[in-house]
């Protein structure tokens, strides 16, 4: 628009004589043109020049010489006011300078607008002008003058259309659709398209209209709305997404591949996993290089060591125990989780005082943009999550929880059936997380507390002198991390406080005053409690030089607590100095690391590092560590990638599965120590196809690996504790694997592994007689070696919002050597006829029958108003097949002549059919 005539100021302040002058009584003079600046004084007749400016310009000081008739205005130039400029009004003051012609020939401001754009518009308006040339005595001169021009905004007249505004969302997720096209009546060009925020604004005619909106990936939708004259209404349009939660491949600022062997997990890949029960950190189970100690337990026994040799750790603190009940989920819920990566083999120098290989869990950002919510409930559990950001602060809340109610499902299973006994038992787990994240400045501080708490036992019968027990595990976390730039890089510090405590409770019914109640023998508990802290700080130095550098110490105190008459089962009076019976420790473990990430051309990146790591155990104990470690990558070819890596790992001690207090102890018995050696190959055969292998060799120079029943039996080593229980050992093998990630509606991989996994042992000859004819030593098979596994994992989602998958699982058995399964036993027959069982020599031990399996998942996702719904049936073990775990060796009958013995397989027919339903918000 144009703005009404601006205020034209007519005195002039400043004279500029542009043309040859005339003095009366002196002969007239041509001359060039001169400029000279003169004042001007107030007259009654208008405006003159002084006398002495006067003269000095040859003129008259009479007033019909020096009178000067100012310039007025003939044609004005308004200034438009700014498209699309809102605001209050403004005022631009100019000096202009109309020339002899009454043309403006330069323009000055004298005093800007607060708003530029309106200086702007003044200055772009103000040469159009157009001006009578001021005279002096009846000669044109030039002249500067002052202009302002003011500016109000435009009043709008009464709207002949009405204006319909809003967003486009989708149905369900609430997510802004960006590029959303809105069509009206049935036009075919769109009369509006949403911005990155999903808004739109279009300007309609008054009545009723329809809109139909169209956006990639949801249903094209039609809506009706009436508006009246001047009307502005606002809306809120949602379409149908055409697959919720769809498998789409994710460009992700991926960590750049230095490692030797690293498999990273994303979005469904590690919710979606039929048999993983929905949790992210199970699909590790299905994983090469994975062996298991039995179907649904979800410790990996990676490549042939024990399970407690493999770290996990979640965004550098390491958590102790992962899942509940062993068969259950993990101890973090799964929106938590943002990624899993799985190290089989070779971690890099960050994870610490690990053997094995290491899984960490990445916590996912918080999610700045509006409230998250979930809830879900499965046959076993029940839990939720809430995410609130604060804008304002730069602050995000989380919280998530779980509760298990299967001790209450058992016992209503066990009335049902009528079975007294099996109603006593109990099953529960808990688990809470908390995050508060906070901006501080270009970095982040966060506080983040995770707990868990499983309980298993028999509770005691309604029967006088009944006794019953359990165990119960729990552990807490509290975390506080902050990053920030630093020196040209990234630096973090984090502390962490934890507790960890392990009881077996006894208890018993007792008659007091004629009635039954049940009363609480007694606990053995083992603690633990630590401090830790960790710095570290990563910087790009140049296009091919990156260089790391870290450090971490703990502290660890752990107590024994013997309460009440129970004991430990295996206890006797002279197990007390033994410290696996009666831990008391402290212990620190401190290291340091540093690492250089070195591209010397676009086809090879080196990696070398170095980890340095004290032991110390009051009293007297100190141990350290120096671990070199190298990673070498090739590429070969754009689709091929050649790999290799080296290093050198120490651990304390391990049992089983990690046990507060005993793995603190254990540090007196020393190091373990070994090497990792592995080379391999990466290739993007195909799009959406990748395939690797590796091939591997772990040499143990010093191994010191107890199981549970050398801890609750105290059967290790009776009467030589003063002996080394360290032995050596290696393991070799081979993981394949060919992935589809996630993509193109489906994700998937197959995967084999071979594994030969052994230990030096002394073991004794086996006579006929059952009598022990010599010792000797020898490599044996471990307890843990799968020779070979098989996994095959898949998952389709259909355009309808169902979810199919499956997973196929094969493994050959463990060493039947009795460490944690029965000992192989020979049928001998005697000179009289009569057959006995006789312990096998452990190098001629046999093997478990090989086990497998099928997993299913299907599932059915719906998209409601603000919120999604997720039914699914998660099957471990659809097959119905029972993995042996043991062999029993016995007799059709003792004594009977021409029977024949009987060696029967022990079974456990471990099926999990697990329906549960998900709500997102």
């Amino acid at each position: 628009m144009r703005l009404p005539r601006p205020l034209f100021l007519l005195p002039a302040f400043l004279l500029l004589l542009g043309t040859g002058a005339r003095g009366q009584g002196v002969p007239s003079a041509t001359s060039e043109p001169r400029t000279v600046e003169v004042d001007l004084q107030s007259t009654d007749g208008g405006q003159a020049l002084s006398a002495e400016d006067a003269l000095r310009l040859g003129l008259s000081p009479d007033a019909g010489d020096t009178a000067l008739i100012p310039p007025t205005l003939t044609a004005d130039a308004p200034a438009a006011w700014p498209e699309g400029l809102e605001g209050t009004p403004g005022e631009v003051k100019l000096e202009l300078l109309v020339d002899v012609d009454g043309r403006v020939a330069e323009t000055k401001v004298v005093r800007a607008a607060a708003e530029p754009r309106l200086t702007e518009a003044a200055l772009a308006a103000a040469p159009g002008l157009r001006f009578t040339p001021a005279t002096l005595g009846g000669v044109p001169v030039a002249v500067r003058l002052p202009f302002v021009y003011r500016f109000t905004p435009p009043v709008q007249a009464p709207a002949a259309t009405t204006r319909l505004t809003g967003e486009v969302r989708a149905r369900g997720t609430r997510k802004p659709l960006a590029d959303a096209a809105l069509f009206l009546d049935g036009a075919q060009q769109p009369a509006a398209t949403t911005d990155p925020r999903g808004r739109f604004t279009v300007d309609v005619t008054p009545g009723a209209h329809r809109i139909e909106v169209r956006a990639p990936g949801h249903e094209t939708t039609t809506f009706e709305e009436k508006l009246e004259q001047g009307q502005t209404l606002q809306v809120v349009y949602r379409l149908q997404p055409r697959e919720v939660n769809p498998y789409e491949t994710v460009v992700r600022d991926e960590r750049p591949r230095t490692e030797v062997t690293r498999i990273s997990l994303h979005e469904q890949e590690i919710r979606e996993v039929p048999g993983t029960l929905g949790d992210p950190f199970r699909v590790v189970m299905l994983m090469p290089g994975v062996g298991s100690l039995a179907s649904g337990i979800s410790y990996p026994v990676v490549r042939g060591s024990q399970p407690a040799a493999t770290g996990f750790f979640l965004d550098g603190v390491r958590i102790p125990m992962l899942y509940h009940l062993l068969l259950g989920p993990a101890v973090i819920h799964p929106d938590f989780i943002d990624t899993v990566d799985f190290y089989p083999g070779t971690p890099p120098v960050q994870y610490g005082r690990v053997l094995g290989g290491a899984v960490e869990g990445r916590l996912s950002r918080p999610r700045e943009d509006r409230l998250h919510f979930t809830a879900y409930a499965d046959l076993l559990n029940a839990g939720g999550f809430i995410e609130q950001p604060f804008a304002s602060t730069g602050t995000s809340v989380s919280v998530a929880g779980r509760i298990s109610y299967s001790a209450l499902l058992i016992s209503l299973a066990a009335n049902a059936l009528n079975e007294k006994d099996a109603e006593q038992v109990r099953a529960g787990f808990w688990d809470y997380q908390a995050r508060i994240e906070q901006k501080v400045g270009q970095g982040r501080l966060r506080l983040f507390a995770l707990g868990s708490s499983d309980d298993v036992g028999l509770s005691p019968k309604e029967v006088e002198r009944s006794e019953g027990g359990g165990v119960t595990s729990r552990f807490h976390r509290i975390d506080l991390r902050g990053t920030h730039p630093l020196a040209g890089g990234e630096g973090e510090v984090g502390i962490t406080l934890g507790w960890d405590g392990l009881g077996l409770t006894g208890e018993q019914t007792k008659r007091v005053g004629g009635a039954l109640v049940r009363q609480d023998v007694g606990e053995y508990g083992l603690e633990q409690t630590s401090l830790s802290a960790r710095a570290g700080w990563r910087r790009v130095l140049t296009d091919t030089l990156e260089v790391a550098v870290g450090a971490d110490v703990e502290n660890r105190r752990s107590a024994t607590t013997l309460t009440g008459t129970a004991r430990p089962p295996g206890w006797r009076a002279s197990d007390d100095a033994d410290p696996f019976k009666r831990p008391s420790a402290i212990a620190t473990f401190s290291g340091a690391y540093a690492s250089v990430t070195w591209k010397p051309s676009e086809k090879w990146v080196v990696s070398p590092g170095l980890r340095v790591d004290a032991y110390h155990l009051v009293p007297g104990f100190t141990f350290t560590a120096v671990e070199p470690r190298l990673s070498v990558r090739h590429t070969l070819t754009d689709t091929l990638t050649l790999k290799g890596g080296a290093g050198l790992f120490h651990q304390p001690p391990t049992v089983l599965l990690h046990i507060p207090a005993v793995d603190t102890a254990s540090l007196r018995y020393g190091l373990q120590s070994g090497a990792q050696f592995d080379v391999g190959a990466e290739w993007k055969a195909l799009e959406g196809l990748e395939l690797s292998a590796d091939a591997y060799f772990n040499p143990l120079s010093r191994a010191v690996e107890f199981d549970l029943v050398d801890v609750a039996e105290n059967r290790r080593r009776r009467g030589s504790l003063g002996t080394d229980p360290a032995t050596t050992g290696y393991a070799y093998g081979l993981d394949l694997m060919a992935r589809h990630p996630l993509g193109q509606h489906w994700f998937g991989w197959v995967s084999y592994s071979f594994l030969q996994s052994k230990r030096k042992a002394r073991f004794a000859r086996i006579g006929d007689d059952n009598q022990v004819l010599e010792t000797v030593e020898g490599a044996l098979p471990f307890a843990f070696e799968q020779a070979h596994v098989f996994n095959a994992a898949l998952s389709y989602k259909f355009g309808n919002n169902w979810t199919v998958g499956t997973v196929v699982h094969f493994n050959t058995g463990r060493p039947e050597t009795g460490q944690i399964t029965s000992q192989t036993q020979r049928w001998v027959t005697d000179a009289d006829g009569e057959g006995n069982w006789v312990r096998q020599d452990l190098d001629r031990a046999g093997r478990l029958a090989p086990f497998f399996r099928v997993d299913a998942r299907i599932a059915k996702s719906w998209a409601y108003q603000d919120f999604t719904l997720d039914a699914s049936l998660d099957v471990l073990n659809l097959s119905v097949q029972q993995e042996v775990i043991a062999y029993d060796y016995s007799f059709d009958g003792y004594g009977d002549p021409g029977l024949e013995p009987v060696r029967a397989p022990v079974r456990i027919p471990v099926i999990l059919p697990l329906f549960g339903l998900k709500a997102t918000y």
